[in-house]
């Protein structure tokens, strides 16, 4: 490590409501709330798509958060935070009557989700829950801030890309088209408008929670699917629950997504500089690929304040098997940082003051000079390529590992940062095996690698898709795959740039 050098980033401070700070999100809202926002709900209007049973155990569930829960007496100490009640958190009542409900055919479901053809069953029973919710936007005037999505759990085994039905539980397959003829109406164009139709099944991904997410972007409806052995365990066998978490880490988790999908702002970096932006880079290789056209690619832009916006690129011969490496082209690497300077642009009245683009490959000169030529002179870009890593191992004295935050400067472009490692408020390291560091390099455009490796340590704390005190990876790449896997699980379609709070 000759020439290294050894620094800490210091933990990254959170806002609060009354312009309080807290290392830990479970702290700042116990003690604070969230910041002040007009955005932030006054009530939790919230729709359900569900069978009977499942609004009533959605009921049930929203009843006992809006109680204490005791943490549990062994675990993780993450987990041990005692939870006081979703209005004394959010001060937002959750009314456990949903806003809105579209009752689902609980045999019709059971019956869909077993046909034998798989993109059948799992395109059928997607469609159910789609159609249902579709013909209350049509029929009603109620229009909640969020919908649960609350599945049974033989929708959830049955709706995965390796699921198996068992033989004797299996209803026939009504497709009108086979997977190898689909293919060839997809790819060659057919005279039959309804084998063209039929064929759009194949277009699907295996996966329904996916599926769903993709049917329902056109409908700009807010989605959370949940499991209803999340909502109550305690009505399932030990066969058929799975493990779970406690009930108290349940309700702090899915409480902070639920708020945030609402508009609401659970927190945000106290420290972060004015007009900074955040782009990490999607790209979601294609199953069915036609010709060249081989994967998707988009952006996640992410700010300070935790909001971000989806971008959907352009489907293209992005993906590299020499390399195993995604680069765009100039045109359309240019087209998507357009879209995402002008989304900016229209929310602050100004472009942004400097411009981070963290991806895990690096950016090759065709795909940066797109890039650059859509960035206006006075906005900073700045190209940052993060991957994980197990090469270098850092030890210390002790039965502790490195701290979280510790950084090794290679280079003033290229350091190791470990995102993962012993927590003081934590008073342990929520892990098993020695931390792994980031490899951070700053392979275009300037800026200080101190400032990059505290900006991603802020990044690492704005998942609002739970309480928890950090991720090991930035957000702007955290949930890469996911959103790559809902741009991709459906036919390739124009979509609008979206809320994050869409896809995750």
């Amino acid at each position: 490590m000759s020439g290294w050098r050894l620094i800490h980033v210091p933990e990254p401070r959170l806002a609060f409501g009354f312009g309080q700070t807290a290392e830990h999100p479970k702290d700042g809202l116990f003690l604070y709330g969230p910041p002040a926002s007009n955005l932030n709900p006054a009530r939790m209007d919230v729709g359900v798509v569900a069978t009977a049973a499942g609004i009533e155990r959605y009921q049930r569930w929203v009843k006992s958060i809006g109680l204490t829960i005791s943490p549990p007496a062994e675990g993780k100490p993450e987990n041990k935070m005692f939870w006081p009640g979703f209005e004394a958190v959010f001060a937002a009542p959750w009314p456990e009557q949903p806003y809105a409900s579209c009752v689902i055919d609980g045999a019709e479901l059971s019956r869909r989700i077993r046909i034998e053809n798989r993109y059948e069953a799992i395109s059928e029973a997607a469609k159910l829950y789609g159609d249902t919710l579709r013909r209350h936007l049509d029929d009603e005037e109620a229009r909640p801030k969020l919908w649960f999505a609350v599945l049974p759990e033989e929708v959830f085994r049955y709706g995965r890309p390796k699921s198996i039905v068992p033989r004797a539980e299996r209803e026939k397959s009504t497709a009108p088209v086979s997977r190898r003829l689909a293919k060839t109406v997809l790819e060659k164009g057919w005279l039959f408008p309804e084998d063209v139709e039929a064929a759009e099944i194949y277009e699907y991904e295996l996966n329904f929670h996916n599926q769903l997410k993709a049917r329902l972007l056109d409908t700009r409806q807010v989605i959370q699917v949940v499991r209803e052995t999340t909502l109550t365990p305690e009505d399932f066998d030990q066969n058929i629950r799975r493990s779970l978490q406690h009930p108290s880490a349940v309700a702090w988790n899915l409480s902070t997504t639920a708020f945030y999908k609402a508009d609401g702002r659970p927190w945000r970096v106290a420290d972060i500089r004015d007009g900074v932006c955040y782009v990490g880079l999607v790209f979601k290789r294609l199953d069915n690929a036609s010709g060249r056209d081989n994967a998707c690619c988009g952006a996640q832009m992410f700010l300070g304040s935790g909001d971000g916006v989806v971008f959907k690129g352009a489907v293209g011969p992005w993906h590299s098997a020499t390399d195993n490496s995604f680069h765009l082209s100039k045109a359309k690497a240019a087209e998507l940082m357009d879209m995402i300077i002008r989304a900016y642009t229209a929310q602050h009245g100004k472009p942004p003051n400097e411009l981070f683009i963290h991806g895990k490959v690096r950016f090759d000169n065709e795909e940066w000079a797109g890039f650059s030529s859509t960035v206006p002179p006075a906005t900073r870009l700045v190209g940052v390529q993060i991957r994980r890593q197990n090469e270098v191992k850092l030890f210390r004295y002790g039965s502790r590992p490195v701290l979280r935050g510790t950084a090794a400067i290679v280079s003033e472009r290229f350091a190791y940062l470990w995102t993962v490692g012993f927590t003081p408020r934590l008073a342990t390291y929520p892990g098993r095996e020695v931390p792994n560091p980031l490899t951070v390099d700053v392979v275009r455009g300037d800026c200080p690698i101190e400032t990059v490796l505290g900006d991603l340590m802020a990044l690492t704390k704005l998942n609002f898709n739970g309480a928890n005190f950090s991720d090991g990876l930035p957000v702007t790449l955290r949930f890469a795959d996911l959103v790559g896997e809902i741009l991709t699980a459906g036919p390739n379609k124009e979509t609008a740039p979206l809320p994050f709070k869409f896809y995750i």
